[in-house]
């Protein structure tokens, strides 16, 4: 999964960005999918789902068009993620999230400059008021230029802070990341020596946890006769 987020100050267009975005994208045969966040909560009042809601923490809702599932509390953005099935995801808002680059959607106001972060591949709108920024400056109608950035430059990292990639956080790593530097092979937590996959998904595993894994799993299988210690596949089905 690679990710781009698109912030900016209110009304400064960011709906309409990703929903142009990501219509270009799906005509590139990419599957896309978004994540948006709001200061304020969703307003349910009267409505059977939100009745539900307050008798248990999660209310699951199933039709024949769409299906969706709420939660009571806030939820930390990975664990959002780690429910979606995209190639490409793109957030809005999330200003202080530091583990993706991001699209800078401009008012042309001096606190605009508070939306650069080191993080941003592109900007987009009117630039007045900003201090210069090293990222290339595009109108709202070039969707192409910015879906061509988005293909090239999205990524996202686990946010784990595990230090193994030599940065105190994932935030030093992304520094990197954008300004070319380093790639998203230098996430060891993305590519541990030890591989742990739940529904063919990777799961991000910090070099500590990888270790304990690896030392388990080979704890266990070398007295057997026939362990050899090379390679090591195991699968774990969906039954008991």
């Amino acid at each position: 999964m690679r990710a781009v987020g698109i912030v900016g100050h209110k009304d400064s267009g960011k709906t309409t960005l990703i929903q142009a975005l990501a219509r270009g994208l799906r005509d590139r045969g990419h599957e896309v999918a978004t994540v948006k966040h709001s200061s304020h909560g969703m307003d349910l009042r009267g409505k059977d789902t939100a009745r539900l809601g307050e008798s248990v923490g999660q209310v699951a809702f199933i039709s024949p068009i769409e299906s969706v599932i709420l939660w009571k509390g806030p939820k930390k953005l990975e664990q959002i993620l780690s429910h979606v099935n995209a190639g490409i995801v793109l957030i809005e808002g999330f200003k202080g999230e530091t583990t993706f680059p991001k699209i800078v959607c401009l008012k042309g106001e001096v606190e605009d400059n508070s939306l650069f972060d080191g993080l941003a591949i592109c900007a987009v709108g009117p630039a007045d008021q900003v201090e210069e920024a090293d990222v290339p400056l595009l109108s709202r109608d070039e969707v192409g230029k910015i879906g061509d950035l988005v293909e090239e430059k999205a990524f996202k990292l686990p946010n784990l802070n595990c230090g193994g990639c030599g940065y105190e956080t994932c935030y030093g790593l992304a520094l990197e990341i954008v300004a070319g530097r380093k790639t998203i092979e230098d996430c060891v937590s993305l590519n541990p020596a030890t591989q742990v996959k739940i529904d063919g998904r990777p799961l991000p595993l910090n070099p500590f946890t990888s270790k304990i894994v690896r030392n388990v799993v080979v704890a266990m299988l070398s007295p057997l006769k026939g362990f050899s210690g090379g390679e090591i596949e195991i699968r774990i089905g969906r039954g008991r």
